[in-house]
């Protein structure tokens, strides 16, 4: 069954007429009511058990969490799930349903429903479309978002901060992979006082949901713990550190927290593994700030972040690549591995992508048109396959699309990528006999970086991509007795030996 409607919970997060599948089927199945009903129950349960004693009603609040209604330190424990940044603007969202909701139950809920629209201005999101007309001079309308954001935030987790008693615990949950949201978060964790202690990645994100579907979305949530400090702990929060000090503990402390993860046993997305180095990495960041470089400069969260990030990066291909040579390839060959290795996917978000760049010394925005190893789909990144780069063997030259950047018939290539790309063509279009003799003409027998190339495909390539298909005809047949290959049988087995994934029942 499809639906054609706006649909705020679908992938964008917008009023965009789609056509979706709807979430579930609400009446029959694992998924009917009786199966939410007793999801509830039973986690509600679950909830009361970890109460000792004798445990009076529950009290409940619909209150601003930046005043809360509580009397200072009176509190033990906090459990906040913040607003995701830029992701989603809710009360944009609701103004589809309040307008419903006003037209019926303003007689009965006059305080709820005196406002012909939802409340925006004390909304904690970064919405950039709100500072359209005061952006400019030395702040953009996206800076000044992130600062609203950031301030909001402060605000509300010094508000927790107040009311939490000395040694309280908070936990924080939050699903987002942009390095920008972690890092305005995190500065407005450590504004108000907090100390983060441990993070756990939990999976929390429901495959079947509509939004899910061939989206780059986190599958967890990280966890993020803090503390409120104990009022006699000494402190040194005001002697700022070196960053290159705090950048060799950064990528120590990242590598790891991925390495653990991976001995695990849990079954994490290498993305979710990423992710979930950040917090022990802010943890170190935070115990260090504030944080100043060489020249005295403050230095931001997101700097560790992409500390941490490159440093997993490493831990990721040490742990799933055979290939030797990788680190000698160019840097557009080496990131478009590390893209298909860490994302197993050919669409994931734009800012994973730039920052997995940035981290090997590639500016994707400069190579996207030289190259066109890449383009743009929906604000994501999508990987192009060889025959989106490669021009027609069997055309005459005159024919071919001068857009299309790799000619076959070239001796040489600028990139490994090009070359293992080329040779895909040729095999396809022309067979193996002529791709045998197109292998020797370039010498790619003798050519480390070919085989390098070729042999990292055949491990980070789906094995239903036909890009896979033609990596494993190289290296097999009589393409294989030229380029002289010698690959393991692990090159051409499928990754896969899945164990039980954390659930928050877990922790």
């Amino acid at each position: 069954m499809t639906w054609a409607y706006p649909n705020p919970a679908s992938k964008g997060n917008n009023f965009a007429f789609n056509r979706v599948f709807v979430d579930n089927n609400m009446s029959i199945g694992e998924m009917g009511h009786e199966m939410h009903a007793e999801k509830v129950i039973e986690s509600y349960e679950e909830l009361v058990s970890y109460l000792h004693g004798e445990v009076g009603p529950a009290e409940l609040t619909n209150n601003d969490a930046a005043d809360l209604p509580y009397s200072d330190g009176t509190v033990q424990s906090i459990v906040i799930d913040p607003p995701y940044y830029s992701s989603v603007m809710y009360a944009e969202l609701s103004d589809f349903f309040y307008v419903w909701e006003r037209e019926y139950l303003k007689d009965v809920y006059p305080n709820f429903f005196s406002d012909k629209l939802t409340n925006k201005e004390d909304e904690a999101v970064a919405n950039s479309e709100r500072f359209d007309n005061v952006a400019g001079g030395d702040s953009s309308k996206k800076e000044l978002a992130n600062e609203h954001y950031e301030n909001k935030m402060a605000d509300i987790f010094s508000e927790l901060y107040r009311v939490l008693e000395p040694g309280g615990v908070m936990t924080v949950m939050f699903t987002h992979k942009e390095t920008d949201a972690w890092d305005t978060l995190t500065k407005s964790l450590i504004k108000s006082g907090f100390t983060i202690t441990s993070t756990h990645p939990i999976t929390s994100e429901m495959p079947i949901r509509a939004g899910m579907r061939q989206s780059a979305s986190a599958d967890s949530t990280l966890i993020l713990v803090g503390r409120k400090p104990i009022e006699d702990e000494s402190t040194d929060a005001d002697i700022p550190c070196l960053w290159n000090d705090v950048k060799t503990d950064t990528r120590t402390t990242a590598k790891e927290a991925a390495r653990n993860l991976l001995k695990s046993g849990l079954t994490l997305t290498k993305t979710d593994v990423i992710i979930s180095a950040f917090g022990p990495t802010l943890r170190v960041f935070a115990d260090a700030y504030p944080v100043v470089d060489d020249e005295d400069n403050e230095v931001p969260p997101r700097r560790a972040l992409e500390e941490a990030r490159e440093a997993v990066t490493q831990v990721l291909v040490d742990e799933y690549l055979e290939a030797e040579g990788i680190d000698e390839l160019d840097d557009v060959t080496e990131w478009y591995i590390l893209c298909w290795l860490v994302h197993e996917s050919e669409t994931f978000s734009y800012d994973e992508g730039h920052q997995l760049g940035l981290g090997i010394g590639v500016d994707i925005d400069d190579i996207k048109r030289s190259t066109k190893t890449w383009r743009k789909s929906r604000g994501d990144i999508s990987l192009r396959s060889h025959d989106d780069r490669v021009q027609n063997i069997n055309e005459k030259p005159e024919d071919r699309s001068s857009r299309i950047p790799v000619n076959p018939d070239d001796l040489s290539f600028s990139l490994a990528l090009d070359k293992v790309h080329a040779a895909m063509h040729v095999y396809d279009v022309q067979g193996e006999s002529a791709c045998c003799d197109w292998l020797r003409e370039r010498n790619f027998d003798t050519d480390s970086t070919f085989k390098a190339t070729l042999k990292a495909l055949l491990q980070v390539l789906p094995h239903d991509h036909d890009d896979w298909e033609l990596a494993r005809d190289l290296a097999a047949g009589r393409t294989r007795d030229v380029l002289d290959l010698d690959f393991s049988p692990n090159v051409f087995a499928d990754d896969g030996d899945e164990t039980t994934q954390t659930t928050l029942g877990d922790h």
